[in-house]
């Protein structure tokens, strides 16, 4: 499927998903939103053997959040045209956080509002030491509203008051204290340290992984009834499972699992 604004290519196990509008640091328009729900759907239908989605961002930044000359058009539509278009951008952010592989962003440069929410989504994130983060759509008058459920799921309601309300930015060292973030290092070693986590992720049971990105989902926000049940169920499933079979035989043959070769 062609794209104009973002690029994909499979590299192995791995599908690389990189932003393209360098020009305005990757900012978000109609056209990109589109393009990366229609690439997260045909994802969802068919991941053709990828193991980990890398996002990322080309030229100098990640993603310096909406376009604003594309929001200042969409203030002037109708009330139920806002409320489409902010419905699309929610389906995108849910699409990608749903995706049924780990999904890992490689953070450099700017990441700002819908760009930190973008963080938000992803598993894993790998941030240069220089990136810069926030939440500032305050200071454009609008609110961080259809990234809020992902964003506070991640840091917590605490730090969001605080960085949704001010509208600060704040350096990859802080977003890696409020757990936005999982690992700062040099940005020449960026594609170095997404690599280990890629290896890592390939050793585990590719229907495991994707039912652990469930699993937590569900779970995250039930009562404590609710979830021992769905735990109890979701553990005796993988437990029978022709994959959870396969790991504990090659663990009890001290081999290699067939998915890991």
């Amino acid at each position: 499927m062609p794209f104009k604004y973002i690029m994909t290519r499979r590299d192995g196990p791995v599908e690389r998903v990189t932003l393209n509008r360098p020009d305005v640091r990757n900012a978000f328009n109609g056209e990109m939103i589109a393009e990366l729900c229609a690439w997260a759907a045909d994802f969802h239908e068919n991941p053709k053997g990828a193991r980990a989605v890398i996002l990322g961002g080309a030229g100098k930044s990640f993603c310096a959040g909406a376009d604003a000359t594309w929001l200042a058009t969409i203030a002037v539509h109708s009330e139920k045209e806002n409320i489409r278009d902010a419905t699309v951008t929610s389906q995108m952010f849910r699409e990608l956080d749903q995706l049924p592989v780990p999904l890992i962003g490689r953070i450099h440069g700017a990441a700002i509002g819908g760009g930190s929410g973008l963080a938000a989504v992803c598993d894993i994130v790998v941030a240069a030491e220089d990136a810069v983060f926030g939440f500032t759509e305050v200071k454009l008058g609008v609110i961080p509203a259809v990234i809020s459920p992902f964003v506070i799921a991640k840091i917590g309601i605490s730090a969001a008051r605080e960085l949704f309300l001010t509208g600060a930015r704040f350096p990859a060292a802080r977003a890696y204290k409020m757990e936005l973030v999982h690992a700062v290092v040099p940005a020449a070693q960026l594609d170095e340290t997404i690599d280990r986590y890629v290896a890592e992720i390939i050793t585990g049971g590719p229907d495991a992984i994707a039912a652990s990105k469930e699993l937590m989902r569900d779970v995250v926000n039930a009562p404590i009834g609710d979830a021992a049940a769905m735990t109890a169920k979701a553990l005796a499933a993988r437990r029978a499972s022709e994959e959870g079979q396969e790991g504990l035989k090659a663990f009890l043959e001290k081999r290699t699992p067939r998915w890991a070769k």
